[in-house]
């Protein structure tokens, strides 16, 4: 019996990535909205390691996302378009496309990310 299934027919697993940068997303601008009206610049450092741990985890998840969909693509052995009108063809589109979502999702997740790089505390 396998934990992850070889193939995944649903159109769900193609949203996978987006949706992770959309909930990653809000959670890093509500942590940072809500702790730095809160606390002020004293309470910074507790939302950049909430954030950090968000962003390791929603990188993480899409990394597995685009594992899967590697694998449901076929390891990148056919090229596409996949184009015909057949069940296996359709497969490898999904595949396709899931990937291409998740890398762009994982780009997105590190954009939200990046003003950790630049901002130094909360604004008064």
């Amino acid at each position: 019996m396998r934990i992850i299934p070889k193939e995944m027919q649903t159109l769900w697993t193609l949203f996978t990535a987006p949706v992770i940068w959309a909930v990653h997303f809000l959670a890093c601008y509500i942590t940072a909205a809500v702790l730095c009206a809160r606390q002020g610049d004293a309470g910074f450092a507790t939302v950049q390691l909430c954030i950090v741990a968000a962003t390791l985890l929603a990188l993480g998840l899409i990394v597995l996302s685009a594992w899967l969909a590697w694998r449901q693509w076929g390891f990148g052995r056919r090229d596409p378009p996949h184009d015909h009108p057949t069940p296996h063809d359709r497969t490898l589109f999904q595949g396709f496309a899931t990937l291409l979502l998740s890398g762009l999702g994982f780009v997105a997740v590190l954009y939200v990310s990046l003003p950790l790089l630049f901002i130094d505390g909360c604004a008064s």
